[in-house]
């Protein structure tokens, strides 16, 4: 059985800058017995991060669409896991306002962290959330779960203008955001093709690791995967505007590629 204690060493470990920004997707599941549960994982992130800022993905993408417009910031519960589901709810987390791609965050400067998501009309814009991991050189923890569930790629994807109209909607549908005030505004939004090329992200994997843009490690029993924002950008530019479709399909990199993009100075 994990305490808090010990999933705080686990961080620690990492040498995670608690002083910094951490986006964290996870597993719960993956995380093995913990005692207190969700509340201690929870605790264990919010503590270690005290001074730093913390976020996590409420993606509500599964439901939210033409047909149910309607994201209640508040009430509108999140379709990716059971720590996202109680981390927004936590006292003093706000939520920003995008009705498929919003996150959480608490800590420091979170109100300006999560305040543009809404006016940008695509999941990830360079201006949202997901570009903001960039600008503040954050790192992203994947607990229990690999590349794929890393929605800071569908940002870099979209930065670089790679496959655009393979990969989002040409049309917006017309969704709205319920504000914790009661206001209603509306987002037209994009959205990402029924097909999600995330589906094929792992390919990269290997040649993360070897440019030192992810560091393996241990969260509990989970392997977490720890990505640097600004490597996995700069790594990933170089190989996708050679591989424009790249995550089209599930082809895989042969190991001579995987060598070349890993022995390169990126």
């Amino acid at each position: 059985m994990y305490t808090k204690h010990d999933l705080i060493n686990d961080l620690k470990t990492l040498k995670i800058d608690s002083k910094g920004t951490l986006m964290v997707h996870a597993s719960y599941k993956s995380i093995g017995d913990v005692i207190g549960g969700v509340d201690t994982v929870l605790d264990s992130l919010m503590e270690y991060m005290c001074e730093g800022l913390l976020v996590l993905p409420t993606h509500t993408w599964r439901y939210i669409n033409s047909d149910n417009p309607l994201f209640d910031v508040v009430n509108s519960p999140t379709n990716i896991g059971i720590l996202t589901e109680c981390f927004r709810k936590r006292e003093h987390v706000l939520r920003s306002y995008h009705p498929t791609h919003s996150v959480a965050a608490i800590g420091k400067d979170a109100f300006e962290f999560i305040k543009d998501d809404h006016k940008f009309d695509t999941p990830c814009n360079r201006g949202s959330s997901y570009g903001k991991l960039l600008d503040r050189h954050a790192k992203i923890l994947l607990i229990g779960v690999d590349l794929r569930r890393n929605t800071y790629i569908h940002g870099i994807e979209e930065w670089l203008n790679i496959e655009d109209e393979l990969r989002l909607s040409k049309e917006k549908q017309n969704l709205k955001s319920k504000l914790p005030d009661g206001t209603i505004i509306e987002v037209p939004s994009r959205r990402h093709q029924l097909k999600s090329w995330s589906e094929h992200f792992y390919k990269v994997e290997e040649i993360l690791i070897n440019q030192k843009a992810i560091k393996v490690g241990k969260f509990g029993d989970a392997k977490v995967l720890l990505c640097d924002a600004r490597r996995v950008f700069d790594v990933l530019k170089v190989i996708l505007e050679e591989n424009p479709k790249l995550f089209n399909d599930d082809t895989p990199f042969n190991m001579d590629v995987i060598k070349h993009y890993s022995s390169q100075k990126i």
